[in-house]
């Protein structure tokens, strides 16, 4: 049973739901910028607000297995930073890749927000292989 194009299944809370198709129409202008200006013409396919473990992240791609969100100032608080650090580990412990930008990064640098998330999309080429030298020499 193919779960969807990667193949890759991820757990999450049923009670989430209804909370995450709320937070969907309620989206933070940064939130929907980033959604409707880039994301969405992206041939990788971008959840919004997709429940994921018992958190729901803004952004979630499962063919390439990154989660991106946009913060807001609550997550400047001690305790926030904490919180999100301990749900970056358990996320990252599903193989999933991490990234963060604050609400006034993504609104007043947003070709670098792209260009960031454009970087992880794209696989690193592979490493060319060096000839040895002193086997051309032989």
């Amino acid at each position: 049973m193919l779960l969807n194009k990667s193949d890759f299944h991820l757990p999450y809370n049923q009670k989430l739901v209804a909370r995450a198709k709320e937070l969907r129409k309620n989206a933070t202008i940064p939130e929907e910028k980033l959604g409707q200006e880039y994301l969405r013409f992206l041939k990788s396919r971008f959840l919004r607000q997709r429940p994921i473990d018992n958190f729901i992240v803004d952004f979630y791609c499962a063919s390439c297995r990154l989660v991106i969100e946009i913060d807001g100032d609550s997550h400047l608080t001690e305790e926030s930073q904490e919180y999100d650090l301990e749900r970056n580990k358990i996320l990252e412990g599903y193989g999933l890749t991490f990234v963060r930008f604050t609400n006034e990064r993504s609104m007043n640098h947003f070709e670098g927000v792209c260009a960031e998330i454009e970087r992880l999309l794209i696989p690193p080429p592979p490493l060319k292989r060096v000839a040895n030298s002193s086997a051309m020499t032989g």
